[in-house]
């Protein structure tokens, strides 16, 4: 009976980001799917039809909205992920009426860098030392805009003169000045059920971002006169398995920042996937620089599932495909309300 109940229901997600693993594992999880895409990436979605089972088109992503009774007429579920934000803008993601995996109150804990530091403090958890307007800088510092932009707005200075002479050229208008933490970019991927109370260790990844990463292998007396800004913008994914005794730490670290949520951000807090983003010094601290609170990119090197989810499960489990399980566990217990917004 269950299973004709979850069936009725379709997975979407847009055209973007993770949208192939979360169709994948929607589809391996017995629902319907559907994505919904513009133009330029109907060709791609179309080679994946063996578990895409609709292509909803639209001229561009601001034409979304018109698609929304069509889905809610259809039982239809949305995914978010790190695309959301930057292609339909928060306010749109917050007013959407189509059902949301989420609490899309914490869109705007995620967005602004001062409450996210807010929350990971509540968590107690070790962050990175934050320059205050007016503030001397002694120290490197790295300058982060807002929002989810895979690394788009960032730039490095080594003291006050530097700062303060790429700041002439800098165009954002909101920003968080932080301590330039020397270490390993290690990103831990969790997911937190509501329906278990349980934080799920899913995988880990490093980035590859340009240009930094290829700067890494030029001899610094090479780059001098190269004139060359590092980039932080995320063009890849490389999975990592973390040392064993490190663990422990990042997976409590973990279930504070959904203790923290559940106070901060009531009465639901955070649940479903989320990601927190580290640096892991030589003296073995772990410093969360960011949280990402949804899928991130870096899972999709685990589309067949990574060593710790196989701990868990003893079979392919990604975590688009836990998302699914997720709901389709909600649906059979009566408790869809649980996780959607």
């Amino acid at each position: 009976m269950g299973d004709i109940i979850y069936k009725d229901y379709t997975i979407v997600t847009l055209g973007s980001h993770s949208a192939l693993q979360i169709l994948k594992g929607a589809k391996d999880e017995g629902f319907k799917t559907a994505v919904v895409c513009t133009p330029d990436r109907i060709t791609l979605y179309n080679s994946y039809s063996n578990f895409i089972d609709k292509i909803l088109k639209i001229k561009t992503w601001k034409d979304f909205p018109k698609l929304e009774r069509e889905l809610i007429k259809k039982d239809c579920i949305i995914i978010p992920h790190g695309s959301f934000v930057a292609y339909l803008g928060m306010e749109e993601n917050k007013n959407m009426q189509v059902p949301y995996f989420g609490n899309k109150k914490v869109l705007d804990w995620e967005e602004n860098r001062q409450m996210q530091r807010e929350w990971m403090e509540e968590a107690g958890v070790k962050v990175p030392h934050k320059f205050k307007k007016g503030d001397k800088i002694d120290r490197a510092v790295i300058v982060k805009s807002y929002g989810a932009a895979g690394g788009k707005g960032y730039f490095t200075a080594r003291n006050q003169k530097e700062f303060d002479e790429k700041l002439k050229n800098y165009n954002e208008e909101r920003f968080m000045v932080q301590e330039y933490v020397v270490g390993v970019p290690v990103y831990f991927h969790f997911f937190y059920s509501p329906l278990t109370k349980k934080v799920e260790m899913m995988s880990v990844d490093k980035r590859y971002e340009t240009n930094v990463d290829s700067l890494g292998r030029i001899p610094a007396k090479s780059q001098r006169g190269l004139n060359i800004e590092p980039s932080f913008e995320v063009v890849a994914n490389i999975p990592m398995a973390i040392r064993e005794s490190l663990l422990p730490e990042a997976i409590s670290m973990a279930e504070r920042v959904i203790e923290a949520s559940q106070k901060l951000i009531s009465p639901k807090g955070l649940f479903g996937p989320f990601c927190l983003e580290t640096i892991i010094t030589s003296k073995e601290e772990i410093y969360v620089i960011e949280i990402s609170a949804r899928i991130v990119a870096g899972t999709n090197c685990f589309i067949n599932g990574s060593p710790y989810t196989y701990l868990l499960y003893d079979e392919p489990m990604s975590t688009g495909r836990r998302i699914a399980r997720e709901i389709k566990n909600a649906i059979n217990s009566n408790k869809l309300k649980e996780v959607l917004d």
